[in-house]
């Protein structure tokens, strides 16, 4: 390397990181700047090989270009769309997610894809360009965007499957799995996983095959009498996910759990469910007589929005707190569903698609 070049690059580092340093105190997210800083000085003080920092490099470049791609799009829901690459767009599968896809753009949301063929393809065809996005992977024989996504900007290169799963699973309000090999199975049952452990918001899950297929019905099966009959899961864990055969049952899953249910988020040990609209106190009290099995303490209450929120974009939205036990989330999602049947949708304030 040329000492020269070495050198005028600390220097440049040393601009941006002054800079950066007399900008920190004026930055609104400034502590976790902080933390994130120091958390790299504390790795470069120690022992690391080179291969960590490649990983942490080409993690954090993943992650910056994913952040900026997906900001502008903060606030319109998406759905993923999941299954397999090898389907051929003769087929019932393909032509099935493209009509999936479509739906799904009329009613206002955006489509994410793996950029991939067969069923990514399909996703981006019915969406369209202009309300998808394709989350691409490089790999060493190079897996090329179909022609539906491919020289969009909403097309995103990721270098690791990890940091490409995990804006796959961030940034969308449902997901929807078409039948697909192992790469669809390790997507639906990370999903499941980390829906049932509350490790990611609620959302609605939906499982979808053409008529006549067994595919995902054969699955349930499966899930029924291998896992819930040997008490591996909870029979309220079947509530985390719906199996269809139909575009339009498919469609209303996932438009009809944003009707009333807008967004959560946990204050200290209250789980704050915002809504589109409020619910009586009529309702509050069915609630609390229903699913008083899954509060700790005190019973749910309705609230504004507490300080600790720091979102003035959804400020105006009623609340519901509880303290949720956070163990049963598959009773979780039945209150939403409950929730979203008791409360009264303002059709023309409320777009379910927007958050």
């Amino acid at each position: 390397m040329d000492p020269n070049s070495s050198s005028s690059s600390l220097d440049e580092l040393r601009a941006e990181l002054d800079a950066l340093m007399t900008d920190l105190p004026k930055l609104k997210h400034r502590e976790l700047i902080q933390q994130a800083l120091r958390t790299l000085i504390q790795m470069a003080e120690v022992e690391t090989d080179r291969l960590d920092w490649k990983i942490l490099n080409g993690s954090l470049q993943d992650m910056g270009r994913a952040f900026r791609q997906f900001y502008p799009y903060r606030h319109v829901r998406k759905v993923t769309i999941f299954g397999s690459a090898r389907v051929a767009p003769t087929t019932q599968v393909y032509k099935m997610t493209v009509e999936f896809a479509r739906r799904l753009t009329e009613m206002g949301f955006m489509v994410m894809t793996g950029a991939g063929g067969g069923v990514m393809q399909a996703g981006n065809e019915g969406a369209g360009s202009a309300h998808s996005f394709g989350l691409n992977i490089q790999l060493p024989f190079e897996q090329g965007a179909n022609p539906f996504i491919a020289g969009d900007r909403k097309l995103i290169d990721f270098k690791y499957f990890f940091t490409r799963k995990l804006f796959f699973l961030r940034e969308s309000d449902a997901i929807a799995l078409m039948p697909g090999g192992f790469g669809t199975q390790d997507e639906a049952f990370e999903c499941l996983t980390l829906m049932q452990t509350g490790k990611s918001s609620p959302v609605p899950l939906v499982l979808i095959e053409p008529p006549g297929s067994d595919y995902w019905q054969g699955w349930n099966h499966y899930i029924q009498e291998h896992l819930l009959k040997n008490r591996l899961i909870n029979a309220d864990d079947l509530h985390l996910f719906t199996v269809t055969d139909n575009v339009d049952v498919a469609c209303e899953a996932i438009a009809s759990f944003y009707r009333v249910y807008h967004s959560s988020r946990y204050v200290g040990n209250d789980l704050v469910l915002r809504l589109n609209s409020e619910l009586s106190d009529g309702d509050v009290e069915y609630l609390n007589d229903q699913f008083h099995d899954i509060l700790v303490q005190k019973k749910i209450t309705k609230s504004a929005a507490l300080p600790q929120e720091y979102e003035p974009e959804i400020e105006h939205l009623p609340r519901l707190v509880l303290e949720f036990n956070q163990r049963d989330l598959g009773r979780l999602y039945q209150m939403i569903g409950v929730i979203n049947k008791l409360g009264a949708p303002v059709p023309e304030l409320t777009h379910p698609e927007q958050k």
